[in-house]
């Protein structure tokens, strides 16, 4: 099997502010599939997409009650092009209502820090580079 595109569905309370954050974080939006209930947010184009949805949009997908942002349900990882690419999007996250949940943690090859988002999301964002992996 091979997968070609993967959707991530995450509640939120207010679109428009997700909108914002997610913008200024220097993402693109997918206008096909966002209006006033649901923001696309390009991940990686023809690949990956978050779905942010209104908490009551989000809850007629599911029977289940979800995380309401005072719980982990899942941990999400974004990988980047280098250790400043990491700072800054935390940085700017942080910046725009989002908040630091965790200190950076520098493993010499893989460097990762941490925010989560107005919403409680939480987004592990990392750098490594496999040529510095130990081999033990």
């Amino acid at each position: 099997m091979k997968i070609n595109q993967i959707y991530v569905n995450l509640p939120v309370k207010d679109v428009q502010k997700t909108r914002s954050f997610w913008t200024k974080l220097g993402f693109s939006i997918n206008e096909q599939f966002s209006n006033d209930k649901a923001i696309c947010v390009i991940m990686e184009e023809d690949h990956i997409y978050t779905m942010f949805l209104k908490e009551e949009f989000f809850q007629t997908f599911t029977n289940r009650p979800f995380a309401k942002g005072d719980t982990t349900q899942v941990l999400l990882a974004i990988g980047v092009s280098s250790r400043d690419e990491v700072d800054r999007m935390v940085k700017t996250a942080i910046e725009n209502g989002g908040s630091k949940y965790s200190e950076p943690n520098d493993q010499g090859w893989m460097y990762q820090s941490a925010f989560a988002d107005i919403d409680g999301h939480q987004w592990e964002i990392m750098y490594g580079d496999l040529s510095q992996l130990p081999s033990e």
